[in-house]
């Protein structure tokens, strides 16, 4: 068995190479760019972490986790479009860097090239794989424009909030384990758990990116400091903080969401540490993380094979970035 460690050293050592052709330059060297801007390779690595728990890894699972990483790359370029970010891990965004008709056509490719490699599955699973993998990627489109319609509305509810990141976040983790265990051959039951599994641990993980936009260094995250505050975005901390905030408190969140004053991060920040929000949220955390251990447990193999997700998950939730 792998650890997600090393799984990732030898995916990334065959996923580190030029995936697109060179002409037209601006075309593929934009998408080619938000490749070489690295990321933890979570999605992929969870797919072939969610092979090994059945049966030594699948030649087929390495095709299958390219198609993930370059459909969740694919993701980035257009979410960062929509949202009209700056900044991805650190560096310029694809839109800022090439311009944003560039970036679209770039995004575009990528989605094309991740069906090129689930093309080279084998037919015995091709199927159910595809199904799988459409179904998901209708899913966090849905999710984006969700996101994007919650931006003009000043009520979103908690379950509202939790849909959304189901749909945009929880649902492709999820599925690049389950993807992978469909090649190991695990049986319905093992799948549906290793979905609910993933599913939780993605919500847990949004719960800790939320308060790490907020909370977190700047440095470590790779991301604009405050940038949900800045788009209004609605994050857990957010609704939250309207829930349980006094009256004068939430007048003030209203204001700072109309305007953009210079120190609106840091107003809306002690608002948050006033309201113990912040506290809440890694309590939160662990709600969603006891419920992805309890589907865990239930997958029938042996519990040294589900040691590496285990890790996995403290690892993505003891995060800083």
């Amino acid at each position: 068995m792998y650890s997600f460690k090393e799984l990732s050293q030898l995916f990334e050592e065959k996923f580190n190479i030029r995936h697109f052709p060179e002409y037209p330059h601006n075309l593929y060297n934009a998408s080619q760019y938000i490749l070489t801007l690295g990321g933890k390779r979570i999605r992929p690595v969870m797919c072939l972490m969610g092979n090994e728990l059945f049966d030594n890894i699948n030649p087929d699972a390495w095709h299958l986790a390219n198609a993930i990483e370059l459909f969740h790359n694919f993701t980035l370029i257009h979410d960062d479009i929509m949202d009209k970010a700056p900044l991805r891990r650190g560096m310029q965004t694809v839109h800022t860097k090439y311009g944003g008709p560039t970036a679209l056509l770039a995004g575009d490719v990528m989605l094309v090239a991740a069906y090129d490699f689930i093309n080279k599955i084998n037919n015995d699973h091709i199927h159910q794989v595809l199904e799988i993998f459409n179904h998901t990627a209708m899913q966090v489109c849905e999710g984006q424009q969700l996101d994007m319609d919650f931006e003009q509305n000043e009520n979103v509810s908690f379950d509202e909030y939790e849909k959304m990141i189901q749909l945009k976040t929880s649902v492709l983790l999820a599925a690049s384990l389950q993807l992978g265990a469909v090649l190991g051959g695990a049986g319905v039951g093992n799948q549906q758990h290793l979905y609910g599994f993933g599913k939780n641990l993605g919500i847990a993980f949004q719960v800790q990116d939320d308060y790490l936009d907020a909370f977190g260094d700047p440095e470590k995250f790779g991301k604009k400091h405050g940038g949900d505050i800045i788009a209004n975005k609605k994050t857990f901390l957010l609704i939250q903080a309207m829930h349980v905030s006094s009256k004068d408190q939430l007048i003030e969140l209203h204001r700072l969401m109309r305007n953009n004053d210079d120190d609106k991060i840091q107003k809306v920040i002690n608002i948050y540490k006033s309201c113990t929000v912040d506290e809440w949220a890694q309590e939160l955390k662990q709600k969603y993380m006891a419920k992805a251990f309890e589907h865990l447990e239930e997958i029938a193999v042996l519990s040294a094979r589900k040691k590496p997700l285990e890790q996995l998950a403290h690892y993505l939730l003891d995060r800083e970035a």
